[in-house]
C-alpha cells in the first residue's frame, strides 16, 4: 500500500506539469481507496471464514467425544449382561442407565451433526464472498497500473481502459454481498 502512494504522489506531481491529466490523477486516488477497501473486506471475510473452520472442528470434536462415551456406555452396557452376578436386579438397572446414557449421547450427535453441517455451509459462503472480494481486487489493482500508464504516456486511452477495469473490479466485488448459499 505504501508503494501505490508514493506511485500516486509522483504521478500527481507529473500531473502538474500537464494540468489536462488532472482527472487521471483523481481517478487514480479513487482507484486507491476503492483497492483498500475491498482488501480490507477480503482480508476480513478470510478472517470470518478462519474462525468458522476453528468452529466446526471443535464441533466435530465434540461430536467425535459424544460418540466416544456412547460406545463406552453401550460397551459398558453389554458387558453388564455377561457378568455373573448375585443380584440380577441391580445389574438390570445399571444396564438400563448405560442404554439410557448411550441413547442419550446419540441423540445428542444428530444435533451436533446438524450444527457442524450449518457452520461447513456458513463457512462456504465466507470463502466464496472473500473469493469475490479478491478478484475485484485483482481488478482494481489493474486498473490502477492501467490509469497510471495514462499519467506516463499521455494517452487517454488507458484512462478509459483503466476505468472500464475499475468498474468490474467493483462489480465482482460488490457482487460479494448478494452471493448466498
Amino acid at each position: 500500500m505504501a508503494d501505490e502512494l508514493t506511485e500516486l504522489q509522483e504521478q500527481a506531481e507529473h500531473g502538474r506539469e500537464r494540468p489536462d491529466l488532472a482527472p487521471v490523477s483523481l481517478t487514480m486516488a479513487v482507484l486507491a481507496v476503492l483497492v483498500a477497501t475491498v482488501s480490507l473486506l477480503g482480508h476480513r471475510t478470510h478472517t470470518e471464514e478462519i474462525i468458522l473452520q476453528n468452529k466446526i472442528t471443535d464441533q466435530w470434536a465434540y461430536y467425535q467425544a459424544k460418540n466416544i462415551r456412547r460406545h463406552t456406555d453401550e460397551l459398558f452396557a453389554d458387558l453388564a449382561s455377561v457378568v455373573a452376578t448375585k443380584d440380577a436386579e441391580a445389574v438390570a438397572k445399571l444396564q438400563e442407565k448405560y442404554r439410557a446414557e448411550a441413547d442419550r449421547y446419540k441423540d445428542e450427535q444428530k444435533d451436533l451433526d446438524k450444527e457442524a453441517r450449518e457452520t461447513e455451509k456458513e463457512t462456504e459462503l465466507a470463502r466464496r464472498k472473500a473469493d469475490r472480494f479478491d478478484l475485484g481486487e485483482v481488478f482494481l489493482e489493474i486498473a490502477l497500473v492501467i490509469t497510471s500508464i495514462a499519467l506516463l504516456s499521455g494517452r487517454r486511452i488507458f484512462w478509459h481502459l483503466g476505468m472500464l477495469i475499475a468498474a468490474a473490479g467493483i462489480v465482482v466485488a460488490a457482487s460479494a454481498w448478494i452471493v448466498r448459499s
